[in-house]
């Protein structure tokens, strides 16, 4: 690695920092993708309780009662908002993975004019 030029270098050091971001951006799916999971688990749950079964949600440290609609409700608006940005996520990851590929044939070049130029010095 001390052997490549500077730029080589940088180019790598870039590619290896979006490799990072990207993934972060898997983990932050994956946590994102289990939250969904349980929000739905919850409302499928929720569907079998009679209207009349008291529920309650945890508010801090303490749990509420709350009623049924209100809690379905609540936990539709979760899942949406999961969803919305499960799909961000997923933008994000596309534009990241673009930006790698891209990266990573411009090292590629960079590497191959580096070999010609040390067989053809040699």
């Amino acid at each position: 690695m001390e052997r490549l030029p500077p730029e080589t270098r940088e180019q790598f050091a870039q590619f290896q920092q979006i490799q990072q971001q990207a993934q972060n951006l898997s983990l932050q799916k994956q946590q994102l993708e289990r939250n969904l999971r349980d929000t739905e688990q919850a409302l499928k749950e929720l569907k079998k309780l009679d209207e009349e079964t008291p529920i309650y949600r945890s508010v801090g440290g303490i749990l509420a009662k709350t009623s049924h609609s209100e809690a379905s409700e609540k936990l539709e608006d979760r899942k949406e908002t999961l969803n919305l940005r499960i799909k961000t996520v997923e933008r994000q990851e596309e534009r990241i993975n673009k930006r790698l590929e891209e990266m990573r044939a411009k090292i590629q070049k960079m590497l191959e004019g580096q070999q010609r130029s040390f067989e053809g010095g040699s």
